[in-house]
């Protein structure tokens, strides 16, 4: 079910969307994370986005 509340969709965007994952063992990461909590690699990127419609 979608959300209509524009202030409850931007909260919840930023809480599933703003995450660094590991391209070693693919654990979700702090978005200030500079290493993975799980592994430990340094080889982190940010999840991708698609734009809305």
């Amino acid at each position: 079910m979608p959300i209509a509340d524009p202030l409850k969709l931007q909260i919840a965007q930023k809480k599933l969307l703003m995450v660094k994952i590991c391209r070693k063992c693919g654990a979700r990461n702090a978005p200030t994370a500079e290493r993975c909590r799980k592994c430990r690699s340094y080889n982190l990127r940010w999840k991708k986005r698609s734009v809305q419609k």
